[in-house]
């Protein structure tokens, strides 16, 4: 089932068995439902603000923290919330410019389309509450639900302006089994190759405990160096949380890396309260991961990173490695996964 619009959904819905997709028009908002009665868990996304996944209801209970009761105040003062998508450079650069097969890039202020940090670096990159996705695929059958939103970057002038690398995502959340996977695909539509700076960051909450009690494990074995302006410096140390970590007395603003892969190969991370638990689970190609949770706030980010914070400028100054690229014709795609359990 083809929808052309974000801005212009129609009731629409696929349904099968147990699971079901659907649109609604909810207090002005274009939002989609994908819904699986068996586990009792329906996720609301907002194409036209972020294509950002507002809700994930487990018997009731959101497992992502937003601020907001109505969806109209989220679409009238969108803030970081549920699932949002940083692109095409997640975090901060530490310049208003930043470097792509060696050349030098500037971004322009006067186009007024990226934010800034509390130390004006600009923060987040271009889309994080988007209208300009467009519902392209909504479906349910027997093994799932889902809906697929694509942007095509490179036709637009203002976003090509600050990053001049012409490509399309497509974003795919797809719900089986009570398990929201968030599925990402970049197509390179330029000549050079693409550097690829993506990640999210989402927030999740539990609600059997106060934050203070919950527990966190960190699935990495070195933690990046910053500087007082929460750029890495280039220096990792070793992990040395407790694990599990008991989020009392503990503040979290960290970039994390060489992730421990789990028993199915892939990194998790996770929180839990006394019986509510939030795992997140990292395909390969997030090799990176910021861990967030402010004291007195309560939520928890485990943000999938492709890279380090400021890849692009660290990667031309020999800094970091691994930056990822892809050629020009050539597709990246990854996923990662939301798992909540004793809802």
């Amino acid at each position: 089932m083809k929808v052309a619009s974000a801005a212009l959904i129609l009731p629409l819905m696929s349904q099968a068995a147990n699971y079901s997709a659907k649109t609604a028009h909810v207090e002005g908002v274009d939002v989609v439902r994908l819904t699986d009665a068996a586990h009792k868990t329906e996720v609301t996304v907002l194409p036209s603000v972020g294509n950002i996944a507002y809700r994930m209801m487990v018997n009731g209970k959101n497992a992502l923290w937003v601020p907001y009761e109505k969806l109209s105040e989220m679409k009238a003062k969108p803030v970081q919330a549920g699932v949002p998508f940083l692109a095409p450079w997640a975090n901060r650069l530490d310049q208003d410019a930043y470097y792509a097969n060696g050349k030098k890039y500037r971004l322009n202020p006067e186009l007024a389309n990226f934010r800034r940090d509390a130390n004006q670096k600009p923060i987040h990159g271009l889309l994080g509450f988007s209208p300009l996705w467009r519902v392209i695929e909504l479906q349910a059958d027997h093994g799932g639900a889902w809906v697929t939103s694509r942007i095509e970057f490179w036709k637009y002038p203002d976003l090509m302006a600050q990053f001049p690398f012409a490509h399309t995502i497509e974003m795919t959340y797809r719900l089986v089994d009570g398990v929201l996977e968030v599925e990402t695909s970049l197509l390179n539509q330029s000549t050079e190759p693409m550097p690829v700076g993506i990640g999210y960051h989402p927030y999740f909450q539990v609600h059997d405990v106060p934050r203070d009690e919950w527990t966190v494990r960190v699935a990495a074995r070195e933690k990046l160096t910053l500087s007082p302006q929460l750029i890495p410096t280039g220096e990792r140390t070793p992990v040395q949380f407790p694990d599990p970590l008991t989020l009392k007395n503990t503040q979290l603003d960290d970039v994390f890396s060489s992730l421990i892969p789990g028993a199915d190969g892939r990194p998790q991370f996770s929180v839990q309260g006394k019986k509510e638990k939030v795992t997140v689970t990292y395909g390969p190609k997030y090799t990176v991961a910021v861990v967030y949770a402010p004291p007195g706030k309560g939520f928890i980010c485990f943000e999938p990173m492709s890279g380090i914070t400021n890849a692009f400028n660290l990667a031309h100054a020999g800094v970091y490695k691994e930056l990822q690229s892809i050629p020009p014709g050539g597709q990246w795609r990854e996923s990662f996964w939301i798992s909540p359990s004793g809802f």
